[in-house]
């Protein structure tokens, strides 16, 4: 059975002739543990797609459904992280990632803090426990997020740009880690992002959209491409130079020929 699943799912915003369709029929399948970019240009419908898996939007028509179940409200499954820097500037590093885990009530008090400590040593943090948000960075805050995340038990990982606001330098480093993390932890990460670097390096299969209304324009396997780890030096090899243009070429071809559109349909 597959995992996660997308069925001919559809969006649209309002009703009649005025209403706005954000996402074209789409169909992709998505095995347990995957890494996949959704990659495009700003306002395709990619996010869209994203918040109905999160349950924060619900399809037009079609269906998203885990192990063979329709998604429905958001529950702890499902985890997200956002470009904007969310945590709570009255509570500490520690508290932060504590509040994600708030409604578990098969873990004991001490069981959350040591959930909570071992997530924070993996994303760098253990040092910073007892700090609060306003006295660390914003690529510091937003590995607090992603801590939160993982350590609530959230399988699927839904990142919205995360590190888009973040310096150049910054941003590779925190690249590195989150796919050190996948790796380890072996959530499902939908990652969404309109930079072509990004995507392919982290991973493991790239959904380039059409404009809006989001199609699939094209698909490609970065893992059978890409071997190793993802370091930085990755970056700098004809392997990721080649696939790099490669998925540039797919990005302007869609924006050239967004009104052909593609079949919508897809495998991971």
């Amino acid at each position: 059975m597959t995992w996660l699943r997308f069925e001919a799912v559809e969006k649209r915003f309002g009703a009649g002739a005025d209403a706005l369709t954000a996402v074209a029929p789409f169909s992709l399948d998505v095995a347990k543990g995957a890494f996949i970019a959704f990659l495009g240009p700003s306002g395709c419908g990619k996010t869209t797609l994203m918040r109905m898996v999160g349950g924060l939007e619900t399809p037009s028509a079609g269906a998203i459904t885990l192990e063979g179940a329709a998604l429905g409200a958001p529950d702890r499954r499902r985890g997200m992280v956002f470009q904007s820097y969310s945590s709570f500037p009255w509570l500490t590093v520690e508290g932060n990632v504590l509040f994600g885990l708030r409604y578990r009530r098969d873990l004991s008090r001490a069981e959350k803090r040591a959930r909570a400590a071992r997530y924070l040593a993996l994303v760098g943090l253990a040092a910073f426990a007892d700090a609060y948000p306003g006295r660390i960075s914003g690529g510091m805050r937003q590995r607090v997020a992603i801590a939160r995340t993982l350590a609530a038990g959230s399988e699927i990982l839904l990142m919205d740009e995360p590190f888009g606001a973040l310096d150049a330098m910054l941003r590779e480093s925190l690249q590195v880690e989150l796919r050190r993390l996948q790796e380890a932890e072996r959530r499902t990460v939908i990652f969404v992002t309109h930079d072509v670097d990004e995507a392919a390096f982290l991973a493991d299969r790239v959904i380039v959209f059409t404009p809006r209304p989001a199609r699939i324009a094209a698909e490609i396997d970065v893992a059978a491409r890409l071997e190793g780890p993802r370091t930085l030096g990755l970056r700098d090899t004809p392997e990721f130079f080649a696939l790099r243009r490669e998925i540039h070429a797919h990005v302007r071809a869609a924006s050239e020929d967004a009104s052909g559109g593609a079949s919508g349909e897809g495998r991971l």
